[in-house]
């Protein structure tokens, strides 16, 4: 769930043509490896209209939350030629980020903070758009064609394309499942004006399993195959910019940004491999970092430390805000004095998340005290209504 710009390129040249289709496939697939892709399959652009009413029936829901650029222009998403009409070819990539620790382990440790698997390394649409660039290139060059590359900015259904192109299925989660790899690939597309051959699609393996919709904390499935973003941490912690709904926020436990748990329950990990790409590889000072540290991060602080992070994106005070709901679920009395600290914050985002923390560490006396204390300087509507609400 990621800032929602278009991000295309557009290129071309003449090369040569490869006048067998086969093979400049198969001379793809091998570039396509040596350039660091863990998977690629071919599939034609009209192949997912299930996929489009599936998806125009979730936008009518309201499923999809604040995320407006996911309901805007919904003829661009369901059809890759609603996005480019020359499009004849749909190229799907995968990369493999599969972490080296169960990311289950860390939801035990209430005072360290739990980040998604995808976060805890460099920001992969960097580093995955660059690939994509360098093999449209290859390309190009080879064959005369037009080609767009996307990774996850732009309106493109990219797990149903893969799922359609042999990458994997979308498993009851919503989310690609490989047999290979299990739940951890990172996705990209190029978009060519090439007739190449295709790749059979990938069938349904879940079966009657139900883990990944078991394990849900805030219970977002409201059936198989169907995901209400409003009840996902994933959505809570990143796209969300408001205070987390109360309803929520026990649920949530030590998770600052993302939430693992629907893809690490799912029993084809058993199969999944290591990521081999060392930019994805989790930093160590992003795999538990502690609480009481990441709550006395200023702007600056915030910055350095996430530094190429796509968590950098939310900014310091919606991450302070996660932090201070995880604090408060934390039990620890140790980390009220962090709270405490941030009641003076400049944002009042992040002061109404310290009032709660301090409403789940304190005790009634202490907490009264504290209220009293900071009401009369304290202005923000919402920031009173924290206080009100946890009396």
């Amino acid at each position: 769930m990621a800032g929602r710009r278009a991000g295309i390129a557009d290129l071309r040249g003449p090369g040569f043509l490869n006048s067998d289709p086969t093979e400049l496939k198969a001379a793809l697939e091998r570039e396509a490896r040596a350039l660091g892709f863990d998977c690629i399959g071919v599939t034609e652009p009209g192949t997912i209209d299930n996929a489009g009413k599936y998806f125009l029936d979730f936008i009518a829901s309201g499923g999809h939350g604040d995320m407006d650029w996911l309901a805007a222009q919904p003829e661009r998403r369901v059809d890759p030629r609603g996005l480019w009409q020359d499009v004849r070819s749909v190229i799907m990539l995968g990369v493999n980020y599969g972490p080296d620790q169960d990311p289950l382990a860390i939801l035990q440790q209430r005072t360290r903070a739990a980040i998604s698997v995808y976060a805890q390394g460099d920001d992969y649409h960097d580093l995955i758009k660059k690939r994509l660039k360098a093999l449209a290139r290859w390309l190009v060059a080879t064959a005369p064609s037009e080609v767009k590359v996307f990774v996850d900015t732009a309106a493109v259904m990219e797990k149903p394309l893969a799922q359609t192109a042999g990458l994997g299925w979308q498993g009851k989660h919503t989310n690609l499942v490989s047999r290979e790899f299990g739940s951890w690939l990172f996705l990209g597309a190029i978009y060519t004006t090439l007739e190449l051959p295709r790749d059979d699609a990938e069938i349904d393996h879940c079966g009657s399993c139900r883990a990944c919709l078991d394990i849900c904390p805030t219970s977002a499935f409201p059936a198989p195959y169907k995901l209400d973003a409003r009840r996902c941490i994933s959505y809570l912690t990143i796209e969300n910019k408001g205070p987390i709904p109360r309803e929520f926020r026990k649920a949530i436990g030590n998770r600052i940004y993302g939430c693992d748990d629907c893809l690490a329950a799912c029993p084809w990990n058993k199969f999944a491999q290591e990521g081999r790409e060392a930019k994805l590889a989790a930093r160590d000072e992003l795999r538990a970092p502690s609480l009481a540290e990441l709550a006395r991060l200023d702007d600056t602080a915030f910055r350095a430390l996430f530094t190429k992070s796509p968590v950098k994106r939310i900014g310091r005070d919606r991450f302070l805000r996660n932090v201070l709901i995880a604090i408060g679920n934390s039990g620890e009395a140790e980390l009220v004095e962090e709270a405490r600290r941030l009641l003076d914050d400049e944002s009042a985002l992040v002061r109404g998340a310290a009032v709660w923390a301090l409403g789940q560490l304190m005790s009634r006396e202490e907490f009264d005290a504290a209220k009293s204390a900071a009401m009369d300087s304290e202005h923000d509507e919402s920031v009173r209504e924290e206080w009100e609400l946890a009396s």
